[in-house]
């Protein structure tokens, strides 16, 4: 029997991709930002394709910022750019 791969839509590219290829940031119920590595964060997530572009047009575009619901800091996307590996 062939394992199912869970896909996720990038919220930038709207493309699908496996769920190990994305990055997922949270807000979380505190109402506080967080780049989810382990993808089970409790909160509303969101998901970036794991590219510098992506990340810096998320930033430019405010994009995290409507579909979390909440201002999305600096220092969140310097945390995204150093995951990126």
């Amino acid at each position: 029997m062939v394992k199912k791969i869970p896909m996720r839509k990038c919220v930038v590219t709207n493309e699908h991709w496996p769920k190990k290829e994305l990055i997922r940031v949270v807000r979380t119920p505190d109402n506080t930002v967080i780049v989810d590595l382990t993808g089970k964060a409790n909160g509303r997530g969101a998901y970036l394709k794991k590219d510098l572009e992506v990340i810096e047009t998320a930033k430019r575009k405010k994009i995290l910022d409507r579909h979390l619901e909440i201002t999305v800091g600096d220092e969140v996307y310097e945390e995204l750019k150093k995951n990126l590996n």
